[in-house]
């Protein structure tokens, strides 16, 4: 399930405990309350996700805030007097990563009124490929407008165009009569700068998640992950998560993914360097050629906008941008002994949410290269993922393949974090595009492997449904 997925129903917090959450093996830690072991910070508010490990050494620290400085600091367009931010685009969507990362935080969808949004997105970016694969087996590039859709460029370049959104609202009840409206977005790529696109393209919005707690995603053992897919493969009903597995450029091998809305990255390193090349145009010794496609002369014909045996983004610059991101603290949990969390709790097992989100795992103990100390290593996390694929139904399905993804399956995303999205950017938008105004919509949009969970839900009392929200956004 990709957003509450599954679990088995007990009943009794020790038992739900014991068999129902897999608690991690730090005993002293039942609930969670370290969401990551020793790295926790106990944060709240707008700077809730923008914190180190705070197991960090003095000298981590130090390397964490160069880090966060490339992180938010705008990318400007060269030739510039410093050269250490240009090489902005020639097409982009950001000139930061902290333009899509409000705050280390999650992107929202542009507001709308009457059902058409008001303005273009910049933390949600559309996906594009055609039918077919790469050389690697991953996505095959819309031929025109390349793998993703750039709405903004530097002077003298063309934006690729516009996103049009409209919102279709959904009528549905609970068991008990109260109504409940979903938005459902449309997506139209309008004022193409050149020409039509392909006409078996295909689209998939994904918005910028937070990025808590990603560098202990990354130390998770593969084996854990692939347990998850067996242990689910060997149980009755429908919950069967696949890993995907994904070329990685850092490795230059087929990996597990992990990172993005598919799994579709491997590690934090292509992940970041890929959006440095995608997202803001910077290239790198990863991703050593511009997004150009043949058909966009003034980009190829822009100061930066031929390949360049010199990449803009240094491999020091981007080993600090890498560490940032690895060493941010996911929050601690919050009201966790709070009667209403723990009434939530239950029901989160018993309306199968927990194998999906599994709730824990202990970190490999390495090694991790980018660490002086063992900070990340054999830490009790708590994120609430099983980092596996899942068939989320028609609903939700955006029908592009990705690896081994199919077209109606999604990642698990982790669940720590959730109860502070609002203090830290300002709104409750959850889902691979947003879609969902809060907990309770997120549940409401599931389906295929996870229609069973939502059809527990829908015949909650309103108590329990309140009990449930209130615990997933104490994580």
């Amino acid at each position: 399930m990709a957003w509450l997925g599954a679990a088995v129903a007990i009943t009794g917090l020790g038992a739900f405990i014991h068999a129902g959450l897999q608690a991690a093996p730090g005993a002293s830690d039942p609930l969670g309350e370290k969401t990551g072991g020793e790295t926790t910070v106990y944060a709240n508010g707008k700077n809730a996700f923008s914190f180190p490990a705070a197991n960090l050494t003095d000298e981590e620290r130090t390397r964490f805030v160069i880090g966060n400085s490339f992180f938010k600091r705008n990318w400007v367009e060269a030739p510039a007097s410093t050269t250490a931010r240009d090489g902005l685009g020639p097409h982009f969507l950001a000139r930061s990563c902290g333009g899509c990362h409000l705050f280390d935080g999650r992107g929202e969808p542009p507001p709308w009124r009457k059902g058409l949004a008001d303005e273009q997105p910049l933390a949600l970016l559309i996906r594009l490929s055609v039918p077919g694969v790469d050389a690697h087996g991953g996505p095959k590039h819309e031929p025109v407008y390349g793998d993703q859709f750039n709405i903004a460029a530097i002077q003298n370049v063309k934006p690729e165009g516009q996103v049009a959104m409209r919102w279709k609202p959904i009528q549905g009840r609970f068991a008990d009569g109260t109504r409940y409206t979903l938005q459902q977005p449309q997506y139209t790529l309008n004022q193409l700068a050149y020409g039509p696109m392909e006409p078996d393209t295909l689209m998939s919005p994904r918005v910028a998640p937070q990025i808590i707690g990603v560098g202990l995603l990354e130390a998770i053992a593969e084996k854990d992950i692939v347990a998850n897919a067996a242990s689910q493969a060997a149980s009755a009903g429908p919950i069967k998560g696949q890993p995907n597995r994904v070329w990685d450029a850092v490795a230059q091998r087929e990996m597990l993914g992990r990172f993005g809305w598919k799994a579709n990255v491997a590690t934090l390193a292509h992940q970041t360097a890929g959006a440095f090349h995608g997202d803001i145009g910077i290239t790198s010794r990863l991703f050593p050629a511009e997004t150009c496609t043949p058909a966009q002369k003034d980009c190829k014909a822009a100061p930066n906008g031929s390949s360049s045996s010199q990449p803009e983004l240094e491999d020091e610059t981007l080993e600090q941008v890498v560490f940032y991101q690895a060493t941010l603290a996911p929050p601690a949990r919050r009201n966790a002994r709070d009667p209403e969390v723990l009434q939530g709790q239950r029901l989160f097992a018993q309306a199968q949410c927990a194998v999906c989100h599994r709730p824990s795992y202990t970190t490999t103990e390495g090694p991790f290269p980018r660490l002086t100390s063992k900070a990340l290593q054999g830490q009790n996390i708590w994120p609430y993922t099983d980092l596996l694929l899942h068939d989320m139904g028609d609903a939700l399905a955006d029908g592009r393949p990705d690896f081994l993804a199919n077209g109606r399956q999604w990642k698990t995303p982790p669940l720590w974090g959730t109860g502070l999205i609002r203090d830290v950017n300002g709104h409750t938008r959850l889902m691979h595009d947003g879609r969902a105004n809060g907990v309770l919509e997120a549940i409401l949009w599931h389906g295929g492997e996870a229609e069973a969970s939502k059809q527990q839900v829908l015949q909650m009392k309103k108590s329990e449904r309140n009990a449930l929200v209130k615990f997933v956004e104490s994580l």
